[in-house]
């Protein structure tokens, strides 16, 4: 069933908006420290409430990340860096979808012959069936034979009482 979806628009009760925020502020900081936890990055948040008063996360401090992300100056090196870092990903990413066409066109091969050695397999399989059945008739055929022969031995060696011998 879910959640009800609920409309992004400011809350005009105060009292309301104060308790939602304080949930949603929780929330935030909670997967903000997930976030560094899980991927080894510093985080930071700052945020002011509906009464002006102000709260923060920061993650190893909001202290060390803000002095990094001010002290921080443009560096054109650091794009013709980068750009060189993207041109090398960007063949890296390159040859690694070669390798993958290569592969699912050595997979499609491999899978006709599969299907090819499948059919082949079962149409042999299907003729052994065949001969099977065959030879499971002609032995039964040749079993009742032997049962007629060994019944009509018996009746020439001791005819059944009430029938007379014609031969007397």
């Amino acid at each position: 069933m879910g959640r009800p979806k609920i409309e992004i628009a400011r809350i005009k009760d105060s009292a309301a908006r104060q308790v939602t925020f304080s949930k949603r502020r929780t929330g935030l900081f909670k997967k903000a420290s997930e976030l560094a936890v899980l991927c080894g990055a510093q985080v930071a948040i700052v945020v002011l409430s509906p009464g002006n008063k102000p709260y923060s996360f920061g993650h190893p401090s909001v202290d060390a990340i803000a002095s990094k992300y001010f002290q921080k100056e443009f560096n054109p090196s650091d794009v013709l860096e980068n750009s060189s870092t993207m041109e090398d990903l960007n063949q890296q990413l390159d040859d690694l979808q070669a390798q993958i066409n290569v592969t699912e066109n050595e997979a499609k091969v491999h899978d006709e012959i599969l299907n090819k050695y499948k059919a082949e397999n079962f149409t042999q399989l299907k003729e052994l069936k065949d001969r099977f059945v065959e030879f499971k008739d002609i032995v039964k055929s040749r079993i009742c034979d032997f049962d007629i022969s060994q019944s009509m031995i018996l009746l020439a060696k001791e005819p059944v009482i009430g029938i007379k011998n014609q031969a007397a």
